[in-house]
């Protein structure tokens, strides 16, 4: 039995698609039908996740991008509408750590890395792509945060500031989007088995923590034309819960419609 494609005919645009949630979710949403512009610095990891996405007969076109440099930012939205004419997935999961250091030991420097990936990249690409986001039936626009965000702790200033623009900038273009066919969410997909992780709990077994493929269908269920969801972050483990939930209630109810 060949199993429905929900995506199928969708295009989407993922950041840091190399590794880690970037790469889970560009190969969950081709495995669902979609076309995925996957973007990242590195040519060599991109060429590898097209070589899988083409495995699974799936299309991909590879972009590689700094996310610091602007006018290459800037040309993604018109690009994209002059090859396809609008774009319905967009996940943005491109971002760095920065330096775990008390805040008067940040360095101007590594402060303003930080906020450029994991911030004002990601304002500049809305501004480039919120034409074609809208010219789509259904667009949806993810971004990925952190528990950062909200927990603040010390010496994680940098990423913990990032981090909560970024919810506050997605809620923002959520409330402007309202009136249009496009919704916007934030995820927070925990502590997962990625080199990121790695670099910020160097002590920690990564076989205790779930693989970025496991929150990728989080993202496919986002991205699809019938999610309604806007203005949210939405954390992975309390949807795992709810749908792990609605999954048994599912199967009582066949049991009962059986009997």
């Amino acid at each position: 039995m060949t199993l429905e494609k929900r995506l199928k005919g969708r295009l989407a645009l993922v950041t840091g698609a190399s590794r880690g949630l970037g790469r889970a979710a560009a190969l969950a949403l081709a495995r669902e039908g979609a076309s995925v512009i996957i973007t990242a610095r590195s040519q060599g990891a991109l060429e590898a996740l097209d070589d899988e996405i083409r495995s699974l007969r799936g299309q991909a076109t590879i972009l590689a991008l700094d996310l610091r440099h602007w006018d290459r930012i800037d040309q993604l939205g018109p690009t994209i509408y002059q090859r396809w004419g609008k774009l319905d997935i967009f996940v943005a999961s491109a971002g760095i750590l920065g330096p775990l250091s008390p805040l008067p030991h940040v360095t101007a420097d590594s402060w303003a890395a930080v906020m450029d990936i994991d911030l004002n990249a990601n304002w500049r690409l809305i501004r480039t792509l919120d034409p074609v986001l809208k010219a789509s039936d259904a667009g949806r626009a993810i971004f990925v945060s952190s528990g950062a965000a909200r927990n603040c702790r010390a010496y994680w200033g940098p990423y913990s500031v990032a981090k909560a623009g970024l919810e506050a900038l997605a809620r923002t273009y959520a409330a402007e989007c309202e009136s249009t066919p496009v919704r916007v969410n934030a995820v927070d997909p925990g502590a997962m088995r990625t080199g990121m992780r790695a670099k910020a709990y160097p002590g920690e077994d990564p076989a205790t923590l779930p693989d970025p493929s496991e929150i990728a269908p989080l993202i496919v269920a986002l991205s699809l034309p019938t999610s309604t969801r806007n203005g949210e972050t939405i954390l992975y483990r309390e949807w795992k819960t709810a749908e792990r939930a609605a999954e048994s209630l599912a199967t009582m109810q066949d049991g009962l419609d059986a009997s």
